[in-house]
């Protein structure tokens, strides 16, 4: 058996509450990781193309309100 297959085992073993939290955890930490890659795309410059696009739209008066 994977440890994923075990993880998987143990989690259907789990309460709803404890379930609840587990996912909970698993959204956070998703999050956590998510800002860490925006974060280091940001620096390398890998997102400045959204900013250019921005920028363009801006000067020809093309951005719309959220």
């Amino acid at each position: 058996m994977t440890q994923i297959d075990h993880l998987k085992s143990e989690i259907e073993t789990l309460s709803t509450d404890d379930f609840a939290q587990l996912r909970d955890w698993i959204a956070e930490k998703n999050w956590k990781l998510w800002d860490k890659q925006i974060a280091k795309d940001a620096a390398s410059g890998k997102l400045e193309f959204l900013k250019k696009e921005a920028l363009d739209d801006k000067s020809k008066s093309q951005l719309r309100d959220l």
